[in-house]
Protein backbone atom coordinates (compact mmCIF):
# COMPACT_ATOMS: atom_id res chain seq x y z
CA UNK A 1 0.00 0.00 0.00
CA UNK A 2 2.81 2.70 0.65
CA UNK A 3 4.10 1.57 -2.52
CA UNK A 4 1.17 2.65 -4.13
CA UNK A 5 0.46 5.52 -2.48
CA UNK A 6 4.02 6.87 -3.51
CA UNK A 7 3.70 5.77 -6.97
CA UNK A 8 0.64 8.31 -6.81
CA UNK A 9 2.30 11.04 -4.73
CA UNK A 10 5.00 10.91 -8.10
CA UNK A 11 1.76 11.07 -10.22
CA UNK A 12 0.67 13.77 -8.70
CA UNK A 13 4.41 15.63 -8.69
CA UNK A 14 4.87 15.11 -12.24
CA UNK A 15 1.51 17.02 -13.55
CA UNK A 16 1.65 19.29 -10.60
CA UNK A 17 3.60 22.42 -12.90
CA UNK A 18 2.81 20.13 -16.67
CA UNK A 19 -0.92 20.17 -16.56
CA UNK A 20 -2.54 20.12 -20.03
CA UNK A 21 -3.98 23.21 -21.65
CA UNK A 22 -7.65 22.50 -21.93
CA UNK A 23 -8.05 24.36 -25.33
CA UNK A 24 -4.58 22.07 -26.35
CA UNK A 25 -6.46 19.09 -25.07
CA UNK A 26 -10.10 19.87 -26.91
CA UNK A 27 -7.57 20.45 -30.34
CA UNK A 28 -5.78 17.04 -30.22
CA UNK A 29 -9.38 15.25 -29.49
CA UNK A 30 -10.94 16.83 -32.55
CA UNK A 31 -7.80 15.68 -34.59
CA UNK A 32 -8.52 11.52 -33.49
CA UNK A 33 -8.67 9.45 -35.94
CA UNK A 34 -12.18 7.94 -36.23
CA UNK A 35 -11.03 3.96 -36.78
CA UNK A 36 -8.30 3.71 -33.75
CA UNK A 37 -11.61 4.95 -31.74
CA UNK A 38 -13.63 2.33 -33.38
CA UNK A 39 -10.83 -0.55 -32.62
CA UNK A 40 -10.97 0.76 -29.16
CA UNK A 41 -14.26 0.53 -28.59
CA UNK A 42 -14.36 -2.85 -29.66
CA UNK A 43 -11.99 -4.26 -27.95
CA UNK A 44 -13.18 -3.02 -24.64
CA UNK A 45 -16.67 -3.83 -25.34
CA UNK A 46 -15.17 -7.71 -26.15
CA UNK A 47 -13.39 -7.33 -23.22
CA UNK A 48 -16.44 -7.02 -20.95
CA UNK A 49 -17.78 -10.12 -22.52
CA UNK A 50 -14.52 -12.17 -21.54
CA UNK A 51 -14.58 -11.38 -18.43
CA UNK A 52 -18.40 -12.31 -17.82
CA UNK A 53 -17.40 -15.75 -19.06
CA UNK A 54 -14.56 -15.92 -16.36
CA UNK A 55 -17.85 -15.79 -14.63
CA UNK A 56 -20.09 -18.08 -16.26
CA UNK A 57 -17.11 -20.76 -17.02
CA UNK A 58 -16.10 -21.06 -13.52
CA UNK A 59 -20.30 -21.16 -12.36
CA UNK A 60 -20.39 -23.56 -14.36
CA UNK A 61 -17.06 -25.83 -13.35
CA UNK A 62 -19.42 -26.11 -9.76
CA UNK A 63 -22.47 -27.23 -12.18
CA UNK A 64 -24.13 -23.43 -12.15
CA UNK A 65 -26.10 -22.94 -15.77
CA UNK A 66 -26.06 -19.22 -16.56
CA UNK A 67 -26.47 -17.85 -19.83
CA UNK A 68 -24.40 -15.66 -21.89
CA UNK A 69 -26.36 -12.49 -22.10
CA UNK A 70 -26.97 -12.57 -18.19
CA UNK A 71 -23.26 -13.16 -17.70
CA UNK A 72 -22.95 -9.76 -19.64
CA UNK A 73 -25.79 -8.15 -17.60
CA UNK A 74 -24.18 -9.24 -14.17
CA UNK A 75 -21.17 -8.01 -15.55
CA UNK A 76 -22.05 -4.45 -16.71
CA UNK A 77 -23.94 -4.22 -13.40
CA UNK A 78 -21.52 -5.06 -11.13
CA UNK A 79 -18.99 -3.03 -12.60
CA UNK A 80 -21.32 0.10 -12.45
CA UNK A 81 -21.88 -0.40 -8.90
CA UNK A 82 -18.05 -0.53 -8.48
CA UNK A 83 -17.05 2.52 -10.37
CA UNK A 84 -19.74 4.46 -8.74
CA UNK A 85 -20.51 3.89 -4.93
CA UNK A 86 -18.14 4.06 -2.13
CA UNK A 87 -17.21 0.46 -1.38
CA UNK A 88 -18.01 0.08 -5.05
CA UNK A 89 -15.49 -3.10 -4.83
CA UNK A 90 -17.12 -4.70 -1.69
CA UNK A 91 -20.64 -4.06 -2.88
CA UNK A 92 -20.27 -5.29 -6.03
CA UNK A 93 -18.79 -8.39 -5.13
CA UNK A 94 -22.19 -8.53 -2.93
CA UNK A 95 -24.22 -8.03 -5.86
CA UNK A 96 -22.27 -10.71 -7.88
CA UNK A 97 -22.65 -13.31 -4.92
CA UNK A 98 -26.75 -12.59 -4.93
CA UNK A 99 -26.55 -13.22 -9.10
CA UNK A 100 -24.82 -16.40 -8.46
CA UNK A 101 -26.87 -17.64 -5.75
CA UNK A 102 -29.93 -17.03 -8.45
CA UNK A 103 -28.16 -18.70 -10.59
CA UNK A 104 -28.64 -22.58 -8.50
CA UNK A 105 -25.07 -21.55 -6.70
CA UNK A 106 -24.87 -22.85 -2.95
CA UNK A 107 -23.45 -20.12 -0.16
CA UNK A 108 -19.83 -21.90 -0.91
CA UNK A 109 -20.06 -22.61 -4.40
CA UNK A 110 -20.82 -18.50 -5.05
CA UNK A 111 -18.43 -17.76 -2.59
CA UNK A 112 -15.83 -20.08 -4.41
CA UNK A 113 -16.52 -18.86 -7.72
CA UNK A 114 -15.64 -14.89 -6.07
CA UNK A 115 -12.74 -15.78 -4.99
CA UNK A 116 -11.25 -18.20 -7.49
CA UNK A 117 -12.41 -15.45 -10.27
CA UNK A 118 -10.00 -12.81 -8.32
CA UNK A 119 -7.27 -15.55 -7.77
CA UNK A 120 -7.14 -16.10 -11.55
CA UNK A 121 -7.37 -12.74 -12.40
CA UNK A 122 -4.65 -11.63 -10.98
CA UNK A 123 -2.27 -14.23 -12.57
CA UNK A 124 -3.85 -13.19 -15.42
CA UNK A 125 -2.88 -9.74 -15.70
CA UNK A 126 0.58 -10.90 -14.73
CA UNK A 127 0.71 -13.42 -17.87
CA UNK A 128 -0.63 -10.63 -19.96
CA UNK A 129 1.95 -8.24 -18.99
CA UNK A 130 4.98 -11.17 -19.41
CA UNK A 131 3.39 -11.61 -23.01
CA UNK A 132 3.34 -7.85 -24.02
CA UNK A 133 6.95 -7.92 -22.49
CA UNK A 134 7.95 -11.14 -24.95
CA UNK A 135 6.66 -8.51 -28.01
CA UNK A 136 9.80 -7.69 -30.20
CA UNK A 137 11.21 -4.60 -29.54
CA UNK A 138 11.10 -1.58 -32.48
CA UNK A 139 7.23 -0.87 -32.67
CA UNK A 140 4.98 2.57 -31.87
CA UNK A 141 1.74 2.69 -30.99
CA UNK A 142 0.72 4.62 -33.48
CA UNK A 143 2.06 2.09 -36.02
CA UNK A 144 1.85 -1.32 -37.35
CA UNK A 145 2.31 -3.37 -34.14
CA UNK A 146 -0.64 -1.29 -32.50
CA UNK A 147 -2.58 -2.30 -35.08
CA UNK A 148 -1.70 -5.95 -34.66
CA UNK A 149 -1.85 -6.25 -31.32
CA UNK A 150 -5.58 -5.11 -31.09
CA UNK A 151 -6.80 -7.23 -34.41
CA UNK A 152 -5.03 -10.44 -32.90
CA UNK A 153 -6.53 -9.83 -29.54
CA UNK A 154 -9.86 -9.48 -31.49
CA UNK A 155 -9.42 -13.07 -33.58
CA UNK A 156 -7.99 -14.38 -30.13
CA UNK A 157 -11.04 -13.45 -28.15
CA UNK A 158 -13.19 -15.11 -31.31
CA UNK A 159 -11.20 -18.41 -31.12
CA UNK A 160 -11.34 -18.59 -27.45
CA UNK A 161 -15.78 -17.70 -27.47
CA UNK A 162 -15.97 -20.64 -30.05
CA UNK A 163 -13.44 -23.00 -27.79
CA UNK A 164 -15.46 -22.24 -24.71
CA UNK A 165 -18.83 -23.06 -26.90
CA UNK A 166 -17.33 -26.31 -28.38
CA UNK A 167 -16.23 -27.53 -24.94
CA UNK A 168 -19.57 -26.54 -23.17
CA UNK A 169 -21.28 -29.50 -22.00
CA UNK A 170 -24.56 -29.76 -23.54
CA UNK A 171 -26.15 -31.71 -20.20
CA UNK A 172 -24.52 -30.07 -16.79
CA UNK A 173 -21.88 -32.04 -14.91
CA UNK A 174 -22.35 -32.98 -11.55
CA UNK A 175 -20.62 -30.37 -9.36
CA UNK A 176 -17.70 -31.10 -7.19
CA UNK A 177 -19.26 -31.52 -3.26
CA UNK A 178 -18.52 -27.94 -1.52
CA UNK A 179 -19.82 -27.98 2.13
CA UNK A 180 -21.67 -24.63 2.90
CA UNK A 181 -20.17 -24.27 6.12
CA UNK A 182 -16.80 -24.66 7.47
CA UNK A 183 -16.36 -27.07 10.69
CA UNK A 184 -14.22 -24.89 12.31
CA UNK A 185 -13.90 -20.93 12.94
CA UNK A 186 -10.12 -20.59 13.49
CA UNK A 187 -9.71 -17.06 15.78
CA UNK A 188 -6.28 -14.87 14.95
CA UNK A 189 -5.59 -12.93 11.59
CA UNK A 190 -2.82 -15.85 10.24
CA UNK A 191 -5.21 -18.91 11.23
CA UNK A 192 -7.92 -17.10 9.14
CA UNK A 193 -5.55 -16.06 5.88
CA UNK A 194 -4.16 -19.76 6.21
CA UNK A 195 -7.92 -20.93 6.09
CA UNK A 196 -8.88 -18.92 3.36
CA UNK A 197 -5.87 -19.74 1.05
CA UNK A 198 -6.17 -23.62 2.10
CA UNK A 199 -10.28 -23.31 1.19
CA UNK A 200 -9.39 -21.62 -2.19
CA UNK A 201 -6.84 -24.43 -3.00
CA UNK A 202 -9.16 -27.02 -2.36
CA UNK A 203 -12.09 -25.48 -4.19
CA UNK A 204 -9.78 -24.89 -7.22
CA UNK A 205 -8.80 -28.77 -7.05
CA UNK A 206 -12.16 -29.76 -7.19
CA UNK A 207 -12.88 -27.71 -10.06
CA UNK A 208 -12.73 -29.90 -13.87
CA UNK A 209 -9.21 -28.69 -15.31
CA UNK A 210 -11.34 -27.60 -17.84
CA UNK A 211 -12.91 -25.06 -16.06
CA UNK A 212 -10.71 -23.39 -14.39
CA UNK A 213 -8.26 -23.26 -17.30
CA UNK A 214 -10.60 -22.09 -19.47
CA UNK A 215 -11.80 -19.28 -16.62
CA UNK A 216 -7.78 -18.16 -16.72
CA UNK A 217 -7.95 -17.66 -20.46
CA UNK A 218 -11.07 -15.83 -20.36
CA UNK A 219 -9.33 -13.53 -18.22
CA UNK A 220 -6.07 -13.09 -19.86
CA UNK A 221 -8.04 -12.33 -22.91
CA UNK A 222 -9.96 -9.94 -20.67
CA UNK A 223 -7.38 -7.91 -19.54
CA UNK A 224 -5.43 -8.23 -23.30
CA UNK A 225 -8.63 -6.36 -25.07
CA UNK A 226 -8.51 -3.87 -22.01
CA UNK A 227 -4.68 -2.61 -22.96
CA UNK A 228 -5.71 -3.29 -26.12
CA UNK A 229 -8.05 -0.64 -25.84
CA UNK A 230 -5.68 1.08 -24.68
CA UNK A 231 -2.80 1.37 -27.44
CA UNK A 232 -5.61 2.11 -29.68
CA UNK A 233 -6.47 4.92 -27.93
CA UNK A 234 -2.91 6.12 -27.60
CA UNK A 235 -2.52 5.32 -31.69
CA UNK A 236 -5.60 7.60 -32.28
CA UNK A 237 -3.45 10.56 -30.80
CA UNK A 238 -0.30 9.66 -32.11
CA UNK A 239 1.13 8.82 -29.22
CA UNK A 240 4.48 7.20 -30.12
CA UNK A 241 5.17 4.95 -27.07
CA UNK A 242 6.85 1.63 -27.40
CA UNK A 243 4.15 -1.19 -26.42
CA UNK A 244 6.57 -2.67 -23.87
CA UNK A 245 6.24 1.01 -22.01
CA UNK A 246 2.97 1.27 -22.43
CA UNK A 247 2.29 -2.09 -20.55
CA UNK A 248 4.22 -1.03 -18.02
CA UNK A 249 2.61 2.30 -16.98
CA UNK A 250 -0.82 -0.20 -17.60
CA UNK A 251 0.40 -2.83 -15.44
CA UNK A 252 1.08 0.36 -12.80
CA UNK A 253 -2.43 2.04 -13.05
CA UNK A 254 -3.89 -1.37 -12.41
CA UNK A 255 -1.70 -1.15 -9.45
CA UNK A 256 -2.29 1.88 -8.54
CA UNK A 257 -6.49 1.41 -9.28
CA UNK A 258 -6.69 -1.18 -5.93
CA UNK A 259 -6.21 2.23 -3.64
CA UNK A 260 -9.63 2.67 -2.43
CA UNK A 261 -9.91 6.46 -2.38
CA UNK A 262 -12.74 6.85 -4.61
CA UNK A 263 -15.36 4.77 -6.28
CA UNK A 264 -13.69 2.99 -9.27
CA UNK A 265 -10.51 4.73 -9.04
CA UNK A 266 -11.87 7.76 -10.36
CA UNK A 267 -9.42 10.57 -9.63
CA UNK A 268 -6.52 8.40 -8.76
CA UNK A 269 -6.82 6.32 -12.14
CA UNK A 270 -6.78 9.75 -14.37
CA UNK A 271 -3.97 10.87 -12.40
CA UNK A 272 -1.88 8.02 -12.72
CA UNK A 273 -2.49 7.50 -16.19
CA UNK A 274 -1.51 10.73 -17.41
CA UNK A 275 1.90 11.30 -15.39
CA UNK A 276 2.48 7.12 -16.76
CA UNK A 277 1.83 8.47 -20.67
CA UNK A 278 3.59 11.97 -20.15
CA UNK A 279 6.43 10.12 -18.06
CA UNK A 280 6.50 7.42 -21.43
CA UNK A 281 7.48 10.35 -23.91
CA UNK A 282 3.72 11.27 -24.46
CA UNK A 283 3.01 15.17 -25.22
CA UNK A 284 0.55 16.55 -22.27
CA UNK A 285 -2.11 17.25 -24.79
CA UNK A 286 -2.45 14.18 -26.39
CA UNK A 287 -1.66 12.15 -23.64
CA UNK A 288 -4.66 14.04 -21.65
CA UNK A 289 -6.62 13.02 -24.91
CA UNK A 290 -6.01 9.64 -24.28
CA UNK A 291 -6.35 9.61 -21.11
CA UNK A 292 -10.16 10.65 -21.01
CA UNK A 293 -11.37 8.36 -24.09
CA UNK A 294 -9.75 5.42 -22.49
CA UNK A 295 -11.82 6.16 -19.12
CA UNK A 296 -14.75 7.35 -21.29
CA UNK A 297 -14.23 3.49 -22.85
CA UNK A 298 -13.51 1.90 -19.85
CA UNK A 299 -15.49 3.39 -16.52
CA UNK A 300 -17.67 6.27 -17.55
CA UNK A 301 -19.82 5.20 -20.26
CA UNK A 302 -20.24 2.06 -18.07
CA UNK A 303 -22.18 3.44 -15.33
CA UNK A 304 -25.30 4.50 -17.35
CA UNK A 305 -24.96 1.24 -19.56
CA UNK A 306 -25.10 -1.04 -15.95
CA UNK A 307 -27.89 0.78 -14.74
CA UNK A 308 -29.61 -0.48 -17.89
CA UNK A 309 -28.88 -3.87 -17.62
CA UNK A 310 -29.98 -4.12 -13.85
CA UNK A 311 -33.07 -3.84 -14.91
CA UNK A 312 -32.92 -7.30 -16.71
CA UNK A 313 -31.63 -8.68 -13.93
CA UNK A 314 -34.46 -7.82 -11.63
CA UNK A 315 -37.15 -9.91 -13.26
CA UNK A 316 -35.15 -13.09 -11.96
CA UNK A 317 -36.22 -14.95 -9.05
CA UNK A 318 -34.86 -14.30 -5.58
CA UNK A 319 -32.56 -15.71 -3.07
CA UNK A 320 -31.92 -14.96 0.47
CA UNK A 321 -29.31 -12.74 0.87
CA UNK A 322 -26.06 -13.83 2.70
CA UNK A 323 -22.58 -12.78 3.36
CA UNK A 324 -20.62 -12.12 0.47
CA UNK A 325 -16.75 -13.24 0.05
CA UNK A 326 -15.07 -10.74 -1.45
CA UNK A 327 -12.43 -11.35 -3.61
CA UNK A 328 -8.54 -10.34 -3.06
CA UNK A 329 -8.55 -6.69 -4.10
CA UNK A 330 -5.56 -6.96 -6.41
CA UNK A 331 -7.30 -9.54 -8.65
CA UNK A 332 -10.44 -7.59 -10.30
CA UNK A 333 -10.94 -5.20 -12.37
CA UNK A 334 -14.21 -4.41 -12.26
Amino acid sequence: MFGLLLVLAVAVLTLRTNLPDLGQTLDVLRSAHPWWLLLAAAAEMTSLRHFALQQRRLLAGFGVRMSVPRAIAVTFTRSAISFSLPAGSAVSAGFAFRQFRTAGATRRSAGAVAVLSGVLSGVALLLMYGAVVLIPRGGATGNTDTLVLVLAMLVIAGLVFLLDFLLSPRRPAPPPVLADDDPEHPTGRIARVRASVSRTWDDLRRLPRRSWVLSLVHATVNWGLDFACLAATAAAFGIDVSLVRLATVYLTVQLVRQIPLSPGGIGVVEVALLAGLVSAGAAHGPAAAAMLVYRLLSCWIIIPLGLLTYATLRRGPKVPDAPPVQPPALATRR
